[in-house]
């Protein structure tokens, strides 16, 4: 038994639970998932500049309408139900939790509890954070002590 935490920011698009389903071919895999809700006013302005770098303009002139902070724990409570729901549709095992503070400490503190073989975070592309390695990925490498695998979600969820 394979054991992956997957670290996320929205629901997980069927194409996206295909892909990490599949990744270590037929042997079984254990899915610990943390999801984290949108953030504060700093996230909106890097999450508008990544929108125009992909040229979704309309995208980022919409961003102050996203649910932020305590607000968007209920949509991301139903992101997470989506995503485990998915998971183990696909044949996985998996469960996971909301962390609001301090993401990479949750992070760390999940490998060690599970005794995770690896970290795979799946998010949207972040030029901004991605570009100065201060994105999720970058610095869980420099945390967690196992692999950590960074990839892009397939599609809009």
């Amino acid at each position: 038994m394979f054991t992956s935490v997957l670290m996320i920011e929205k629901a997980l698009t069927s194409a996206d639970v295909e892909f990490v389903t599949t990744l270590h071919g037929d042997e079984p895999v254990t899915f610990h998932v943390l999801l984290q809700p949108r953030g504060d006013q700093a996230d909106r302005l890097l999450r508008a500049i990544d929108d125009i770098a992909l040229g979704e303009l309309d995208e980022a002139a919409r961003e102050n309408e996203t649910p932020e902070g305590p607000e968007a724990r209920s949509v991301g409570q139903q992101a997470l139900d989506v995503s485990l729901a998915a998971l183990r549709a696909a044949g996985s095992a998996a469960d996971g939790r909301l962390i609001e503070d301090h993401p990479l400490d949750a992070l760390k503190g999940l490998v060690e509890e599970v005794g995770a073989d690896e970290v795979i975070v799946l998010t949207d592309p972040h030029y901004v954070e991605e570009f100065f390695h201060r994105d999720w990925a970058s610095r869980a490498r420099h945390k967690v002590g196992v692999p950590v695998l960074k990839l892009f979600s397939h599609s809009k969820a």
